[in-house]
């Protein structure tokens, strides 16, 4: 997400931060890369215009020309107006209503509703303990209703059953009615959509808000279609009225345009994105730590969080104590693997650590991909139970075997046998601190180890105040994650 602007923002903020003082010139030349790049980031022109205005006023003032570090002084005016662009505070699905409570998704065809409506439904059951009812009310589409129905039923949702001929209203009603019977907390109310907005849909939504009195009407919008989403967010806005908008396919949408733009030109909070196909991948939108990871500071709040969720609490603290006693053989190698894999690979948790944007590169050009680790389990499940317990065991002849049985090569296993005595030591010196930090120090210290460097710091206990300090003062333009040193020899052509 927003890659291609975050590299190049960070080249512009590269050579700010290298001079000293700064001259309005300096000031007005970088402004003018930091337009051309939010423009190519297909951010609209009229929210360009206003975002670079609004940093002018602030990077030219006496409070730059003072500080210090000037550069960084505008590298935080430009943090600041982006967050304030994309909506300061993070706003999420509101539920203070009388139950049950009516969300209404509306959209166009393809752009995901469906596959949101289930998401979120599974979000609120889980996290919130909520009882809901998911309802269909798309009767155009052919197994839209039956899709609804089996997503229910794969995260455990009531859906409402289907009554042929009845209409999108009169579904709404029985909704209503069968949720006020059941005693759901909340309704979620899947409508129609078409390739394109028409009259008859926005009269049909009109008539469906009419019926249902929905608390929430979420728009869900494509981020790849760019200014699209933006111009169809201010009608649907404008006809039927939304209270805020969820993004979807923000995991394939290199530019982010429309995420940027959207805030400030229809005034509603995006509340949601959606980061991938499974039905856990919807995240809260927080407008400052998706400013962090454009401007390469990292979003270590959610790095942590992700990591409460994907690292199972018993499993830690059981590995823990056998890192206590120094024991750290080759299945608890596969399960880090398989944690980081949980925590979206090697990109996913590099994107989120402060200043790790540039090493990614070096990593891509040393050819270090998701494939790794995939290959890397492969390995360790060719091997016997023993051999995986005792690596020691394994000779030149087994070596031979398991590269034969994984696909591999016996390079390759020598690779992952050296890794697994550099995460040792790292782990057994993280064991000591138990549970959560000391998974969190391992994944980064298995991170480090196979990138050259060392690990990360336990940020498993610190607070969110402390981890966003720990951002700003690690993350900014030629900062660095501790421990994790820049690659020698990586990326250069031999």
């Amino acid at each position: 997400m927003f890659e291609s602007l975050s590299e190049r923002l960070s080249g512009i903020f590269d050579g700010l931060t290298r001079r000293g003082a700064l001259s309005e010139k300096d000031v007005g030349a970088a402004l003018r890369e930091i337009r051309r790049a939010l423009i190519e980031a297909d951010v609209a022109l009229e929210v360009v215009r206003s975002f670079t205005e609004r940093v002018r006023e602030k990077a030219v003032g006496a409070q730059v020309v003072k500080s210090v570090t000037p550069g960084q002084m505008v590298v935080k005016i430009v943090h600041d107006e982006m967050v304030a662009m994309l909506g300061s505070d993070a706003e999420t699905i509101s539920l203070a209503a009388t139950a049950p409570v009516a969300i209404m998704m509306v959209g166009l065809q393809g752009s995901g509703k469906t596959t949101t409506s289930a998401k979120i439904a599974k979000r609120l059951s889980e996290k919130q303990s909520k009882k809901v009812l998911m309802a269909s009310l798309d009767v155009k589409r052919p197994a839209a209703q039956e899709q609804l129905r089996q997503l229910g039923e794969q995260i455990g949702v009531e859906t409402l059953a289907v009554i042929e001929g009845q209409s999108p209203v009169e579904i709404a009603k029985r909704a209503h009615q069968a949720g006020k019977l059941g005693g759901y907390d909340v309704i979620i109310l899947d409508t129609a959509g078409r390739t394109h907005i028409d009259e008859p849909l926005m009269v049909e939504m009109a008539d469906i808000k009419t019926a249902a009195d929905p608390h929430e009407i979420l728009l869900v919008a494509d981020a790849l279609t760019g200014q699209d989403a933006v111009n169809l967010a201010q009608s649907f806005d404008g006809r039927v009225g939304i209270t805020g908008i969820v993004l979807t396919r923000i995991d394939g949408d290199g530019r982010g345009g429309a995420a940027l733009s959207m805030r400030e030109i229809t005034g509603k909070p995006i509340k949601l994105i959606g980061t991938g196909e499974k039905m856990e991948a919807l995240e809260d939108f927080h407008p400052g730590r998706i400013a962090d990871r454009i401007l390469g500071m990292g979003d270590v709040v959610s790095l942590v969080e992700k990591a409460a969720e994907t690292i199972d609490a018993e499993k830690a603290a059981a590995m823990a104590k056998r890192m206590q006693k120094g024991q750290f053989d080759l299945n608890d190698l596969s399960d880090q693997l398989g944690q980081m894999q949980n925590m979206g690979g090697m990109g996913g948790i590099m994107s989120m650590m402060p200043g790790m944007g540039k090493m990614k590169k070096q990593i891509d050009a040393a050819g270090l991909d998701e494939s790794i680790f995939k290959r890397q389990q492969a390995i360790i499940s060719s091997m016997t139970k023993k051999e995986r317990t005792a690596p020691k065991l394994l000779n030149a002849s087994r070596k031979k075997r398991v590269a034969a049985g994984s696909g591999t090569s016996v390079q390759e296993i020598n690779k992952l046998l050296k890794m697994h005595r550099g995460m040792g030591d790292m782990m057994r010196k993280m064991g000591k601190r138990g549970g959560l930090g000391g998974l969190m120090g391992g994944l980064g210290g298995g991170l480090g180890k196979m990138m050259g460097g060392g690990g990360m710091p336990d940020m498993s206990k610190m607070d969110p105040k402390q981890l966003e300090e720990m951002t700003r003062q690690m993350g900014g333009p030629g900062g660095g994650m501790p421990g994790m040193p820049k690659l020698p020899g990586m990326g250069k052509k031999k």
